[in-house]
């Protein structure tokens, strides 16, 4: 599998990561630049290389000339001979002195220098007398083109000697100087590849802690948000509260007087009937159309449900007050069955049966435990995520389904008729004085994968709009760093699952101490 890119196409599996150095190098790297090096040592080598070559041929050509006696031949070999020496005569120069066209720098090194100025080979003199020679023999007159020809014998020993050497020797130095350049540019390269291996690495680590911290970023300030959504219910709700408990306590506190008030006028008209057994016609009119007997045996009835609700009305008052308490900065020393029973009062309405969702049954047991140091609003949000989702999970699960059988995870009636739904609620003390709070539902569980990012930031298996994902990221966050406990998960598809917070009774060291003196005296 592969994709375009703007430099052409690469493999798909490579990651970005990977192709770093790469782009890094890509940054260090002038390649033209070494493409131009690579090409003007290949010249310089190649064309010091052809002036030996030249010297062989010019001597070849010059004796030739020399043995054929046929006009027409010596002319076009005299051409030849010229066309090569003036070659040789352009390389010489385009190696001292630079030369564009045949990509020749000039300028040779100290040790060429040296080669062809100074003895013992003084190069560039024996190169102009050789073409000069050259040249004599190339010019020469029928009658002087012999075998004697001093020119011929000079050019004959020269090419085959001191010359030869000499060239020999400046092209030996020229591939010497051209592979250590060629070395050290490898060497280069290869230093600046670890150097942008190095880089990429720095890159690529930066990035990861750039990814990490925009990720805590996210997760902090989504804390921080639910943090302000809590705690504006907070405020909302004892807001709501306060605004309700002042009438609700005039009620409540008037109505044991209504009670009173209302036996004595009923006792006013026992007492009336018994002095006046023989009333007037009006009155027992009066009596008829009121039916006196039903009102004396059915208004204690309405008055005491007017109690019994009024009751209730101050409880849910004094739930929600104490649901909405602000009190993260201070450890308090709470009852952890309030907190539970004040977050189920809440949650009331939606453990009713409502359409299609059958009701849920909520089985506590509770152990006889001590006053818990903690931070109460903290734990009420952690049994509120708990409780609430093991309600949506009940919810979802109970839900309309065909009257035989289940299809998809969800249960039939049959079967919510045999096992309903159900939250049970278990807590405990432990010998190491800490508290066990269980909450577990009979719900379809969860499989492994999902249990092991259960405790991920915004991982959640709602439908979007349902759910943040953030509930049990905060609610562990609350267990394990604020109360130093733990907060674990067991859960196997098909049986439900249990949630366990265990956190100390004490935090603070003098409460702690004082606790256990006080436990081994009773003892």
């Amino acid at each position: 599998m592969t994709k375009k890119t703007a430099n052409g196409i690469i493999p798909q599996s490579l990651g970005l990561f990977e192709l770093l150095p790469v782009l890094v190098l890509a940054n260090y790297l002038h390649l033209n630049e070494i493409n131009t090096v690579r090409e003007i040592n290949a010249a310089v080598v190649n064309i010091s290389g052809r002036q030996r070559m030249l010297s062989q041929r010019t001597a070849l050509f010059a004796l030739r000339l020399v043995c054929t006696k046929d006009i027409a031949e010596q002319e076009k070999l005299r051409s030849t001979l010229q066309a090569d020496l003036d070659l040789m005569e352009r390389s010489h120069s385009g190696l001292i002195e630079g030369n564009p066209e045949m990509k020749l720098p000039g300028q040779p090194s100290p040790v060429v220098w040296s080669m062809y100025f100074k003895p013992p080979l003084n190069l560039d003199q024996q190169i102009r007398q050789y073409i000069a020679q050259a040249r004599a023999i190339a010019q020469a007159t029928p009658e002087e083109l012999t075998s004697d020809n001093p020119h011929l014998r000079y050019i004959l020993t020269e090419s085959s000697t001191n010359l030869l050497e000499a060239l020999d020797a400046v092209v030996s130095q020229y591939q010497q100087e051209s592979d250590i350049e060629q070395l050290a540019l490898n060497i280069h390269q290869a230093e600046l590849y670890e150097q942008s291996c190095a880089t990429a690495a720095q890159a690529v680590a930066q990035s990861k802690h750039l990814e990490q911290a925009l990720h805590d970023l996210q997760q902090i300030q989504s804390q921080l948000v639910e943090k302000e959504k809590m705690s504006n219910l907070g405020c909302l709700v004892a807001g709501v509260a306060h605004e309700i408990n002042n009438p609700v306590s005039f009620i409540y506190g008037n109505l044991n007087y209504a009670v009173d008030y209302v036996q004595n006028l009923l006792d006013l008209v026992t007492l009336y009937e018994q002095e006046c057994p023989n009333p007037s016609c009006l009155m027992q009119e009066k009596i008829a159309e009121i039916d006196i007997d039903f009102l004396r045996e059915d208004l204690p009835k309405v008055m005491s449900s007017m109690e019994i609700g009024a009751k209730r009305i101050h409880q849910i008052v004094l739930s929600l007050r104490n649901f909405s308490r602000n009190d993260e900065q201070v450890m308090q020393q709470v009852n952890l069955h309030e907190g539970i029973d004040n977050t189920l009062l809440i949650l009331q309405n939606r453990l009713k049966a409502h359409g299609n969702q059958a009701e849920i049954e909520v089985i506590k047991e509770y152990a006889d435990l001590p006053l818990v140091e903690c931070y109460p609003g903290q734990m009420s949000q952690v049994f509120m995520n708990l409780l609430g989702n093991a309600i949506d999970e009940l919810e979802r699960y109970s839900s309309e389904a065909p009257s035989k059988g289940s299809i998809s995870g969800v249960r039939s009636s049959d079967e919510l008729l045999h096992k309903p739904s159900q939250i049970s609620i278990r807590t405990e003390l432990t010998p190491s004085n800490t508290i066990v709070v269980r909450i577990a539902d009979n719900g379809q569980g969860m499989n492994e994968e999902v249990k092991a990012r259960l405790f991920e930031p915004f991982f959640t298996t709602k439908p979007v709009g349902k759910g943040t994902g953030l509930g049990l990221s905060i609610s562990y966050q609350i267990v394990v760093e604020k109360h130093k406990g733990s907060l674990n998960c067991v859960s196997v598809p098909g049986q439900g699952t249990e949630f366990c917070i265990e956190i100390p009774v004490w935090h603070t060291q003098e409460e702690s101490t004082f606790n256990r003196r006080n436990q081994l005296l009773a003892s």
